[in-house]
């Protein structure tokens, strides 16, 4: 039915007008569908972007947006400069009659490549998204790319600099400045390199800032004005802490040693008026500035160049050997001046004489008497004692050599009245338990216990064989003895637990048995 209705009306159109006015009417009557509000006004005349029965409506495009029309032409902008654009039509991208809210753009923003447009993008605008810079109800031909049209509430400077953002600054980011400052009349040097402009330049002056150091650097003066303000003649532009100020050319006092490393703070004390003048300048002797540092309070005088030099308080270059009569040899060589010299007391002549200084020391008590130069040396009071032991009742052999006196010669005791017999000092030592008397001499010698002299075999009419080589002393000698050793030869002294025979055979075992080994009989052989 609807078909027949259809049919009725073209045939209808065709008899009632021309051919053309038929045409346009018709093309009316099979739109299919409404146009973008963009496009809304020409709804009704459809000749303005259609010619009939023609599917190219390209140049009746490019007559309404000039625009894009003249970057196709001057191959500017994406439409002149895209190879995917060029050479088709433009419904091939922008299709309308699909209603009014359809976008017919098309632009995919993920995989939009900015780069065939009139701004590619760099640094930090890669990362920027496009609704930073491509507004709504703007067509994107038509975002800034003055950099001060997007960053105009960035501006930090508030337009004293102007509007051409790129001359110092680029697409990297902000902070990153790209202006040459050493093309002004005062280039950046060291740290002035990493200040910021904020620093020479606040609120944004730029014209008359001033260049010398102390219009800047005053509110950070240590010195509070004293070293003047002509900081370029100790300091430059590298390090403050770093002064090239050369104290050995410019002044009469060289710095030599440890006063290269001290502040201009510890010499140069005065708090009041510059350093400069005459009468603030510190005095060139010691004792003015170490008289704090004199550990002998005066009592060797304030001329501390005598002992003393720049390298070092401890480094002394005073010669004992060669400005006194007493020389310093061995370990008088590693002690302190104070160990003879004890400061704050009145300086007087000192005896030469061992037994002044080390009377404390006297391990003897002055038994030995006071000439400690007989017995000690300089080196030690211990080592290379030249007392020769050997020439004595008592040599020293083995370990006797290494003992300290006081083992043998007790405090307070005069020095012969020591015991000579072994047992005087070993007694605790006995590990025999008084069985084999007082002679230890007789089995040890003092290179150790250990070490065994005495020979049962030919030193007893008893000879130790088989199963009596293998025993220990204790195992026969059981009773304390007082010097001399006596042991009864008989078997049965030893053996009478061994008995099984209860005395029925009486005490000569060596009769039936042999030290070998008492289950053999002699007599059942």
């Amino acid at each position: 039915m609807r078909k027949l209705h259809l049919i009725f009306l073209v045939t209808a159109l065709f008899v009632s007008f021309p051919a053309l006015a038929v045409v346009s009417q018709l093309e009316k009557l099979v739109m299919p569908g409404k146009l973008i509000e963009g496009h809304a006004k020409y709804e009704d005349d459809c000749s303005k972007c259609h010619e009939n029965f023609s599917s190219d409506q390209s140049e009746l495009c490019l007559d309404c947006h000039k625009k894009v029309a003249a970057d196709v032409k001057k191959k500017k902008g994406y439409h002149g400069k895209s190879k995917t654009v060029k050479n088709r039509s433009c419904k091939s991208c922008h299709t309308d009659h699909q209603g009014r809210d359809k976008d017919v753009v098309g632009l995919d923003r993920e995989t939009f490549n900015h780069k065939i447009t009139d701004f590619k993008l760099k640094g930090v605008h890669k990362q920027t998204k496009c609704s930073g810079c491509h507004k709504e109800k703007k067509k994107f031909r038509e975002a800034p790319s003055d950099c001060y049209d997007c960053h105009k509430d960035d501006d930090a400077h508030d337009k004293k600099l102007g509007k051409k953002c790129y001359k110092c600054h680029s697409e990297a980011g902000w902070a990153k400045i790209k202006f040459d400052h050493s093309k002004t009349d005062f280039p950046l040097k060291g740290k002035h390199e990493k200040a910021s402009c904020e620093s020479c330049h606040p609120d944004n002056r730029h014209k008359d800032t001033p260049m010398k150091c102390y219009s800047c650097h005053a509110i950070n003066d240590a010195h509070k004005g004293r070293y003047g303000k002509k900081c370029q003649t100790c300091h430059n532009e590298k390090k403050w802490q770093k002064s090239h100020f050369n104290h050995n050319k410019k002044t009469k006092f060289k710095l030599k040693g440890l006063h290269k490393k001290v502040s201009c703070d510890s010499c140069h004390k005065h708090k009041k008026g510059s350093i400069f003048k005459k009468k603030n300048r510190p005095k060139k002797k010691c004792y003015a500035c170490h008289k704090e540092d004199d550990k002998h309070h005066k009592q060797n005088g304030i001329k501390c160049n005598k002992c003393h030099s720049e390298t070092g308080w401890n480094k002394n270059k005073f010669d004992h050997d060669r400005d006194t009569k007493f020389k310093i040899r061995g370990h008088h060589k590693k002690i302190k001046c104070t160990a003879c010299h004890p400061s704050g007391k009145k300086q007087k002549k000192l005896k030469t004489n061992c037994y002044f200084c080390h009377k404390s020391d006297d391990a003897h008590n002055k038994r030995q008497g006071k000439d400690c130069g007989k017995c000690h040396k300089e080196t030690s009071w211990t080592d290379s004692v030249r007392f020769n032991h050997d020439l004595t009742r008592f040599p020293l052999l083995g370990q006797h050599a290494i003992l300290p006196c006081e083992e043998c010669h007790e405090e307070g005791e005069p020095r012969d009245s020591a015991a000579k017999k072994c047992v005087s000092c070993h007694r605790k030592d006995d590990s025999h338990d008084k069985t084999m008397g007082t002679r230890c001499e007789q089995c040890h010698n003092p290179n150790g216990w250990h070490f065994w002299l005495f020979n049962h075999d030919t030193q007893t009419k008893f000879k130790l064989e088989y199963s009596h080589k293998g025993l220990q002393c204790k195992a026969c000698h059981k009773k304390e003895m007082d010097e001399h050793v006596e042991q009864s030869p008989t078997c049965i002294v030893c053996h009478v637990r061994d008995d099984v025979h209860g005395g029925d055979f009486g005490n000569r075992c060596d009769q039936c048995h042999k030290t070998d080994k008492f289950d053999k009989n002699m007599l059942l052989k």
